[in-house]
């Protein structure tokens, strides 16, 4: 099941998945979590939160329309490659739309660029390197 929930919920996941359990959780907050428009999305096999995203507005220069940017993406190991990320994304998608949202984008981990692909996005940058992360692509997805 996918639910809107509050941003503190997605900080331990992001924490664990995205930071390899490094961080405190405040330091897992982005400053966008709270910006006008924001909403953070769970997947849920029974009460267990397995798969976790971000979204909030974001237009990228040369694009046309509103666009809004993901981020935190993640999936808890023991549901990695089980669809949930592709379920809550395809979830948002449709949601964006419904808001009449023209685009999402996001700086895509390179290990994640062909989930992002397999959903539709494009590569529109070249790699760049996020320190303390790795590499990364910018993708963009039209999504009306």
């Amino acid at each position: 099941m996918i639910k809107f929930i509050p941003v503190k919920e997605v900080l331990a996941i992001r924490n664990d998945v995205l930071r390899e359990g490094k961080l405190t959780l405040d330091e897992c907050r982005f400053p966008s979590d709270l910006n006008e428009g924001a909403f953070h999305l769970g997947n849920f096999e029974e009460n267990l939160l397995t798969s976790i995203a971000s979204f909030h507005p974001q237009n990228v220069e040369g694009h046309i329309g509103k666009g809004y940017q993901l981020r935190g993406m993640a999936t808890v190991p023991a549901f990695q490659g089980k669809g949930k990320g592709n379920q809550l994304l395809n979830f948002a998608i449709v949601y964006l739309r419904g808001q009449q949202i023209n685009y999402l984008w996001c700086n895509a981990r390179k290990v994640a660029l062909n989930f992002y692909k397999g959903i539709g996005f494009e590569i529109i940058s070249d790699e760049f390197d996020v320190p303390g992360i790795g590499p990364h692509h910018m993708m963009y997805l039209k999504i009306r």
